[in-house]
């Protein structure tokens, strides 16, 4: 059967995007290597970056588009000299493998949990999570409290906030067969266009220098990568959904770290709904912060994961006096 001029049109701009996706992956990767240790859990391995050799454990969950080098530049450094941490790539994203049904927040935290039985047996971790990422802690916590000391939160998703604000790309990148063909693309276009995002995030505080380099969100536009990051978000609020009426019963202390002008999600359906049902919860609002506070607020973050680490309160005169914006 011969191919119509629009088919064959269509055949060689797909066989271009798959050779373009494929020099894509190939320089993004030789630019940004995994350069941790590559953990079994359930079957799967989990790349995790390390910092610190000695004192207590820290683990470290990443959010949505991004990977465990969002933490070693910015949070991680820190903590290293009196701190053993362990920044992970969640399920499908940088050089973590993805297990079947991996979009769910219960095998995220599964995986999370495997990390720690293996690298921190002997004691319970403060848990560090941002966005997404606060998510799958809140997940860790619920189904595994035995490995988490504390939870240290930054801009962290919790409830089900009724819908809207999901980008029109990860419904399609999210789709079985036409998000193996749309992800293709992605390399073509995400990178152009990944500046404005990176200050959307950030706002109305600015955006690091060479956050994009030093955080190797080129890894992101990775066609498995990307699928894998639109099935996380597509799932999230159903994910959320299902989990939030356990909060009540976690015990431990909860430090929420929150941007007053986060566009990302609005804190009052989250960390405001949070702090009514956990029962040991202290929120450190930011009144100049945006989706990033773990930047902006690192040194207050670090002393608060310092001080849970020792078994004390997080509350200090540095935590309020950085807290004294609205909520």
């Amino acid at each position: 059967m011969l191919l119509t001029a629009s088919a064959m049109a269509a055949t060689l701009m797909g066989t271009s995007a798959c050779v373009h996706s494929a020099v894509f992956n190939a320089r993004v990767e030789d630019n940004y290597p995994a350069a941790g240790t590559l953990v079994p859990v359930n079957g799967h391995d989990v790349h995790v970056l390390r910092a610190g050799e000695d004192g207590p454990p820290v683990l470290m969950i990443h959010g949505a588009s991004a990977n465990a080098r969002e933490y070693s530049w910015s949070l991680a450094p820190r903590l290293s000299s009196d701190h053993r941490v362990f920044m992970a790539d969640r399920p499908g994203h940088g050089y973590s493998e993805r297990p079947p049904n991996g979009e769910q927040l219960g095998v995220q935290a599964d995986q999370m949990a495997g990390i720690l039985a293996a690298l921190a047996p002997e004691e319970p971790a403060i848990v560090v999570g941002h966005s997404f990422g606060g998510a799958v802690a809140l997940r860790l916590a619920l189904d595994h409290p035995e490995r988490v000391k504390a939870l240290v939160l930054s801009a962290p998703v919790s409830h089900d906030w009724g819908g809207g604000g999901e980008a029109w790309y990860n419904e399609y990148a999210s789709q079985p067969v036409l998000g193996h063909v749309f992800t293709q693309l992605v390399p073509l276009v995400g990178p152009s266009v990944s500046e404005n995002g990176v200050r959307n995030v950030f706002s109305p505080a600015p955006a690091p220098d060479n956050y994009y380099e030093n955080s190797a969100i080129a890894l992101l536009f990775r066609p498995p990568n990307f699928r894998a990051n639109s099935r996380d978000v597509s799932a999230l609020r159903g994910e959320v959904q299902a989990q939030q009426d356990r909060y009540d019963t976690l015990a431990m202390p909860i430090v929420v770290f929150s941007g007053a002008g986060d566009t990302v999600i609005k804190p009052q359906l989250h960390v405001g709904q949070l702090k009514h049902q956990a029962q040991n919860l202290t929120l450190v609002a930011l009144p100049h912060e945006g989706h990033m506070p773990h930047h902006g607020e690192g040194a207050a973050m670090a002393d608060a994961i310092r001080r849970l680490a020792q078994g004390l309160s997080p509350q200090t005169p540095q935590t309020v006096a950085i807290g004294a914006g609205p909520e």
